[in-house]
């Protein structure tokens, strides 16, 4: 059985698509997506749309991200945030233009059963973005943080790599899980298009929303795939490239 990790989509569903079919999927397979979804390029609805119906065949696992957090709040209420309706929000409305209420009340569901977080059976962690507590997840405070935070990729990137593990000035947060599956922070931050590996944290988050990619990771062989860049994918549209 293969566990394959995706970083952010952002609306990206024709890329999103062509990571999957280079996955060449089998039925044992599990995807854990990443969080974020939506807002970005013009198929946020239809991302979602995908996502459901991939659960029906494959084992999949639905990590929140904060923009999912925005579009769930719209859903809901019809809430808009405004730093949301900036960052691709307004993309993700008009994408759900022509989608019944049912739809929508569907979609709505899928944003509210999002996990916040997952580890699996090799204490491996998935979470969108990062935590602060040194005593894990589990006693973060402001469940937000966990599809907020930047502090905990920042943290990795600056470990002195000599360091050990068992050295009493070893973060105590990196200590708690084998391994770390992030999103959020875009690799291309830092001029960086493939995933990135910093002490036991990988970021799989290469860019989607802006001039990269989307990405699918095997977990255990740290092999991925990649689709194309997402404005030449999207050529008429800047997706959050504004």
């Amino acid at each position: 059985m293969r566990t394959f990790a995706i970083g952010d989509i952002h609306g990206g569903l024709k890329a999103l698509t062509q990571v999957l079919n280079k996955l060449e999927l089998k039925d044992d397979d599990t995807l854990i997506f990443m969080g974020d979804y939506v807002d970005g390029w013009s198929e946020s609805a239809q991302v979602i749309d995908l996502l459901l119906d991939l659960a029906e065949t494959f084992k999949c696992i639905f990590i929140k991200g904060n923009h999912d957090f925005w579009c769930e709040e719209w859903l809901r209420d019809k809430t808009v945030n405004p730093t949301w309706y900036m960052h691709g929000g307004k993309e993700t409305m008009e994408s759900y233009e022509g989608f019944s209420e049912a739809e929508k009340a569907e979609h709505l569901e899928f944003f509210e059963n999002l996990k916040m977080y997952y580890i699996d059976s090799e204490n491996r962690l998935f979470l969108h973005a990062g935590f602060t507590s040194m005593h894990g997840v589990e006693k973060e405070v402001v469940k937000e943080t966990l599809y907020y935070d930047r502090t905990l990729w920042e943290m990795a990137l600056g470990l002195d790599k000599n360091i050990s593990k068992t050295d009493i000035s070893y973060p105590k947060r990196l200590v708690h899980y084998s391994e770390i599956f992030i999103g959020h922070t875009p690799t291309t931050n830092f001029n960086v298009d493939v995933p990135m590996n910093a002490a036991n944290v990988w970021n799989i988050d290469t860019g989607a929303a802006f001039k990269g990619k989307v990405t699918g990771m095997n977990i255990e062989t740290k092999a991925f795939v990649q689709s194309d860049n997402l404005p030449g994918l999207y050529p008429n549209e800047k997706g959050r490239n504004k």
